[in-house]
């Protein structure tokens, strides 16, 4: 577990949680989350910053993409499309289902980063993938958000079992060892 997301998101809250959803993604969503189970941020404004920053990224994404820098060389690597004339039928494919193709490949994870570039370099018109992907991030986000929350408040019910076990298995080995002691001392302890 990045421990640094966590320590960051609660020391500076929400700036924190979406520099952190911009570079870990659904598992910043998650701490986020959890630590709004805590009452230490709000269930509402995580899940805001949630989808501000997932969307942030895949737009910084899908600009690389469009600018033609860094997507030829990285998808023909990728995908062995070495010259444009092979890479020209691969984008022709995604800008006939665009939508079909970001919603399946936000809502698995799936080669995500490529998509995302290759919605850029396929010139898929930007208010369609800012659509399309904001259709795919609001369920993602929601999910992950639950997911923080239940986690966050297992955790807190975790921590109350781990200390109430602690106790009874602290108690019992107190009253072994006065047990033990009272058998083999021959002392004779109080209430004997």
């Amino acid at each position: 577990m990045p421990e640094w997301i966590l320590t960051a998101i609660s020391s500076y809250g929400y700036a924190a949680l979406f520099i952190a959803v911009l570079v870990e993604g659904p598992m910043a969503t998650v701490f986020g989350a959890a630590l709004a189970s805590q009452g230490l941020l709000h269930i509402g404004g995580v899940f805001a910053v949630s989808v501000a920053g997932d969307l942030t990224g895949d737009v910084i994404l899908y600009g690389l993409g469009r600018s033609g820098r860094v997507t030829t060389s990285l998808l023909g690597r990728r995908f062995g499309l070495r010259d444009g004339g092979r890479l020209a039928p691969f984008l022709a494919r995604f800008r006939a289902h665009p939508g079909r193709i970001l919603v399946t490949a936000k809502l698995t994870h799936a080669a995500g980063f490529l998509v995302l570039l290759s919605a850029g370099a396929a010139k898929i018109p930007f208010w369609l993938f800012l659509g399309f992907n904001l259709l795919a991030t609001l369920p993602k986000s929601g999910l992950f958000v639950l997911l923080g929350w239940i986690a966050g408040a297992a955790w807190a019910r975790i921590d109350f079992w781990l200390w109430l076990f602690s106790c009874v298995f602290l108690a019992a080995l107190g009253i072994a060892v006065l047990i033990y002691l009272r058998r083999n001392s021959g002392v004779a302890l109080p209430g004997g």
